[in-house]
């Protein structure tokens, strides 16, 4: 089996040092290479080219936000998964925005780390729990909006709503397959579906979509 490739970047030895013998304990992974700053993370991920950069956001140099830009618009098929202590709602945002496809808070399990990788590196998106739910709270705070009512434009089938929602709740692919009892493939035929009717092409809006046609609650 392939093993995935991982860039850390982390301006704390002992933090990369943990991370490193963690990975160590899975023949799953390898670490590739370590960084301290975000300049170097950003060098790195050119020179190695991993499958994951995981990064942090308070760095010198260079902030984990402004090095996951430049490496998602120099090399949009590194994964950037954000492994960090902050979990204040406009960091978050603003690394979505600069491209990052996962989001760690790092008193993490050592499984929920493990399920962050392996999920960012099929492609589909990853965020703890908690900032799943920071990330619903303030799209539905942003886009309030009356409970959904009929309409002719959107022809989503009842199949294609029951996944969004799921989506939008935060769940893999794998998670939602497991509980409809289908297979991933025909997930993921339905999440490029709803992409494709919906034009819209990342998770977030996802989100913010089945907010505002009430097809999730959130409590407020």
């Amino acid at each position: 089996m392939k093993k995935i490739r991982i860039l850390l970047a982390d301006d704390h030895s002992i933090v990369r040092s943990g991370l490193r013998s963690l990975f160590r304990t899975t023949h799953e992974f390898i670490v590739v290479g370590e960084a301290s700053n975000g300049d170097d993370a950003v060098r790195l991920a050119a020179k190695l080219h991993p499958d994951i950069a995981i990064m942090d956001i308070s760095m010198p140099k260079m902030s984990g936000i402004e090095a996951t830009k430049l490496i998602k618009q120099r090399h949009p098929d590194i994964k950037v998964l954000i492994l960090t202590i902050h979990d204040n709602e406009e960091y978050i945002y603003e690394m979505i925005r600069a491209g990052a496809n996962g989001y760690v808070l790092k008193d993490a399990e050592k499984q929920e780390i493990f399920t962050a990788v392996r999920t960012v590196a099929s492609s589909e998106p990853f965020f703890s729990p908690g900032v799943s739910k920071l990330i619903v709270e303030k799209i539905a705070k942003d886009n309030a909006a009356p409970p959904r009512t009929s309409s002719p434009n959107l022809r989503l089938t009842k199949r294609e709503e029951e996944v969004l929602r799921l989506v939008a709740e935060g769940l893999t692919s794998r998670a939602i397959a497991d509980k409809l009892c289908l297979s991933i493939s025909t997930i993921n035929t339905h999440r490029t579906n709803l992409m494709q009717k919906l034009d819209i092409h990342e998770t977030a809006g996802l989100v913010r979509f089945a907010i505002q046609e009430g097809l999730m609650k959130v409590d407020m």
